[in-house]
């Protein structure tokens, strides 16, 4: 029987999948070598890239960027397929999330992988000729490519999704029975106390009850990957992993407060002083200190060397006066990881420094009550429940010991240190909320009925399922297997940029089918998919915007970076 005929019949040889996934991704590597050549030579000066070229070459080289992320994600998928096969996991959900994800990727490859829904990297742009991705509709690899994704499989992947409506995950995720076991915990303390509330704070503008922060703090969020050293539970980044996105899954608030304690501790960990190490981190692993980030300034943006608030040392104290704005969750917290220049001759980032600037807890009533510090809210669409503020410093003071590392000028290093886990992090948030997405999508498309049966029942709602679910599932994959690199105290700025890029397209889409599956209720505030939606979409902004990010990553690659 070939491959054509098991697809139709529903099944593909579990030894045949595996096969066929590694020679795709042969195919794909040699295509994107190709792409890259092409690139480079576009962009290249000599021997060294010309940033004019690459401006004036940005889409071809963000569609590079695109193009290895694409790569990398079904490399990843195949080793998933591999490691579940070996261990005897491969299940038929599994085989056709794998097999749908293929042949959607791969066309998308050969004709046009999207952006965003507007822009869409075409072979051409990449300088790629018919006669270069005929390679992946050649040989092993072009069976999945005209197999992989049929209406057959697709609506098979989505019965069997409905089949497991209210699972934990839709498919084996590939993790240990430790990560097993904190994600099942994660999800009852999300369905107990998160899922039943999050839609109503959200609507009402509330903060992230205190007591729920204090029982993530009971589970061990905030010292999740802190060393033990410094009462953490010495963990990685994969853990970090599983936690952000079950929690994200229940609402991204509940998930990103623990980023800016993941972010604090990293800074703290990788650029402080042992003093400021003991004296911070175990408060922070407690969750008895509650820290926020504040790095952005009106009118920079993602541009940091462009930053101007001026910190001036006075005997101890260093004096902060300027401006920040979309600052996460600052009226609650305790201490602030604080980015300021400390000497205004040193042009860019060589002189800005870092500190760990304490201030007291405010209220809506009072917000800052601390002398030189003022502000005002940020009303926002969605990414509720910490509040966005607008922060000016006028002889703020600071402690001179609580300058990060002690030494000045070494801010935007401390903070680049922090990138990958952070993108890393954001990816796994962008993953519980497409998860949540398709949750809500699912439960709706049972229960709607239309024209005398349930609307999963029909194709095109059945579609928007099934391929949320293998695009899901693909991204996971990424993101772990950049958690790991990063555990394995490998570079990984790449692959976390990468699962970011990747992530926050997929959060965005699944929102935006799921809200489509709700029809017109979809657009009610009354409507849980109303929130996911406003959620997803800053997803794809923060933490490095997906075109800064997708410059970043083709740099890098240009540059020889893997």
């Amino acid at each position: 029987m070939n491959l054509a005929e098991n697809i139709d019949s529903g099944t593909i040889e579990l030894d045949n999948l595996v096969e066929l996934t590694r020679h795709a991704v042969e195919a794909v590597d040699r295509l994107y070598n190709t792409a890259r050549v092409c690139v480079a030579e576009r962009v290249n000066e000599g021997d060294r890239i010309s940033a004019k070229l690459l401006e004036q070459s940005q889409h071809s080289a963000h569609g590079l960027a695109w193009l290895a992320t694409y790569a990398e994600t079904l490399r990843q998928t195949a080793r998933y397929a591999e490691r579940l096969s070996d261990a005897g996991q491969l299940g038929e959900m599994e085989k056709l999330l794998i097999q749908v994800l293929f042949g959607e990727y791969l066309n998308q490859i050969a004709g046009g992988i999207p952006m965003n829904q507007a822009e869409f990297v075409r072979p051409s742009e990449l300088d790629l000729r018919r006669a270069d991705t005929a390679i992946l509709f050649d040989g092993p690899a072009g069976e999945l490519t005209r197999f992989g994704n049929t209406p057959h499989t697709r609506a098979r992947l989505a019965q069997l999704i409905t089949e497991a409506a209210g699972s934990t995950t839709y498919g084996n995720p590939g993790l240990d029975e430790t990560l097993e076991q904190m994600r099942t915990e994660m999800r009852r303390f999300v369905t107990d106390r998160v899922a039943p509330n999050a839609h109503e704070w959200h609507l009402k503008n509330e903060y992230v009850p205190l007591q729920i922060i204090a029982e993530l703090s009971e589970l061990g969020v905030f010292g999740l990957t802190l060393p033990e050293e410094y009462g953490g539970l010495g963990m990685g980044k994969v853990a970090m992993c599983v936690v952000s996105e079950e929690l994200s899954r229940g609402w991204i608030a509940i998930g990103s407060i623990g980023t800016r304690s993941e972010i604090a501790a990293e800074l703290i960990i990788g650029g402080g002083t042992e003093a400021q190490k003991e004296h911070w981190l175990p408060k922070i692993g407690s969750g008895e200190v509650l820290p926020t980030a504040v790095f952005t300034e009106p009118n920079t943006g993602s541009d940091l060397a462009a930053l101007r608030t001026r910190a001036v040392r006075d005997g101890d104290t260093y004096n902060v006066t300027g401006n920040k704005t979309w600052i996460t969750h600052p009226v609650r917290a305790d201490v602030m990881t604080l980015l300021a220049r400390t000497n205004p001759d040193e042009p860019g980032y060589k002189g800005l420094s870092m500190f760990l600037a304490e201030k007291p807890r405010g209220t809506d009533d009072d917000p800052f009550p601390a002398q030189g510090m003022s502000g005002g809210e940020i009303e926002v669409l969605g990414y509720r429940g910490m509040k966005e503020f607008e922060i000016r410093f006028e002889d703020f003071k600071v402690k001179a010991g609580n300058l990060l590392g002690g030494e000045e000028g070494e801010g935007f290093k401390q903070l680049m240190r922090t990138f990958e886990s952070a993108r890393i992090q954001t990816a796994a948030r962008a993953l519980g909320v497409a998860q949540n997405a398709l949750d809500l999508g699912l439960q709706y498309a049972i229960d709607r009925v239309q024209f005398g049966k349930p609307i999963v029942e029909f194709p095109r709602i059945a579609d928007k399922l099934a391929l949320m679910a293998a695009e899901i599932m693909a991204t996971r994959q990424l993101t772990f297997y950049a958690a790991r690199e990063k555990d394995a105290g490998r570079r990984c700025d790449v692959e976390a940029g990468m699962a970011k890029l990747l992530a926050a397209r997929v959060a965005w889409a699944a929102a935006d089918n799921a809200l489509q599956v709700h029809g017109g209720n979809g657009f009610a505030l009354e409507y849980q998919i109303s929130r996911v939606l406003c959620d997803a979409r800053i997803l794809n902004i923060f933490e490095g915007a997906g075109e800064i990010q997708a410059q970043v990553i083709a740099r890098r690659l240009l540059e020889g970076g893997n």
